[in-house]
């Protein structure tokens, strides 16, 4: 059996959910894409290719790896794109919670079964259907939950809008010890520096106490500065709207000290190391076409 056990973003990761790239299919036509990033790379030729993806993430891999991170990965669906697996289904406490995602990547939680076979079936979460949720919003941060949101009368018209206030609910009786803080998010289905696709794509907490942080996508600007205050100013990396659209605050902590970052974060790494962090840089260029990058293609199971 599978023992859950998250309850924050950095502490020392034991077992982790993997995204494979193999068999990920053609590339999609520009009406069936999710976000504008992707449509952005399919309009001018830059669509990432299958080869390039699966090396990019057998590099995450092999950090996993190096720091004795147990690894397990979706069964393979033909054709069909599995990378990101933060958004199928994420762990708080002892809990697993299955997304209610795109109707059309259902299929991507049942590549997952064998997995879920191996965990308490009353551990395991079903939200009613009326509740959108995928786990790029979802944020455990030891007795805060973070959630990003969109709020607008207009939800229904963003392809780009993932987590409703319905969810926000089902979270807050869920876990009714916890604070469950939500954030509303700019989006946009034709503009991705315009865009924080999820909360991850504009956030991210460190140890040490550090976060990353993008001011732009945030609609409340009450929200954004009670989330930098949490923190303590002197304690967020501010990225840029350049930085944030290539994904800069999409790393991932293996550790409260160890971070794995894309290699082109020039700025962004210096900083880290600079705060004491152990760096460990991964080429995932190719795969941040997709409006996703270390996080979204991750889902940790179990940290001490």
């Amino acid at each position: 059996m599978i023992n859950l056990n998250i309850t924050n973003e950095t502490s020392r990761l034991r077992s982790v959910v993997l995204g494979i790239a193999n068999s990920n299919g053609a590339i999609p036509k520009l009406e069936d894409t999710y976000d504008p990033k992707s449509a952005e790379h399919i309009k001018s030729g830059t669509y990432p290719k299958e080869t390039d993806m699966v090396k990019e993430i057998e590099s995450l891999y092999q950090v996993f790896k190096k720091y004795d991170v147990k690894v397990y990965r979706p069964d393979k669906i033909i054709g069909y794109n599995q990378i990101f697996s933060r958004d199928i289904a994420f762990v708080i406490d002892d809990k697993m919670i299955i997304s209610n995602i795109l109707p059309n990547r259902d299929k991507e939680i049942e590549a997952i079964q064998y997995l879920c076979s191996q965990i308490d079936e009353n551990k395991i979460i079903f939200l009613p259907k009326e509740a959108h949720i995928e786990g790029g919003d979802v944020m455990p941060w030891n007795d805060y939950i973070f959630v990003g949101t969109y709020r607008g009368n207009d939800y229904e018209d963003f392809i780009t809008a993932r987590t409703n206030m319905i969810a926000v609910k089902c979270l807050e009786d869920l876990f009714p010890t916890k604070k469950i803080v939500s954030f509303n998010l700019r989006k946009s289905n034709t503009i991705a520096r315009d865009n924080a696709l999820h909360l991850d794509c504009c956030f991210q907490p460190l140890g040490k106490g550090k976060c990353i942080i993008h001011k732009e996508v945030f609609l409340e600007q009450e929200e954004y500065e009670w989330l930098t205050n949490f923190f303590g100013k002197e304690n967020c990396f501010h990225i840029t709207k350049d930085e944030m659209y290539h994904m800069n605050s999409n790393i991932f902590s293996i550790s409260p000290e160890i971070i794995i970052s894309e290699r082109s974060f020039i700025r962004l790494n210096s900083w880290l190391r600079s705060q004491g962090f152990i760096v460990e840089e991964v080429s995932y260029g190719e795969i941040s076409k997709q409006e996703g990058l270390l996080r979204c293609s991750t889902m940790p199971l179990v940290r001490d």
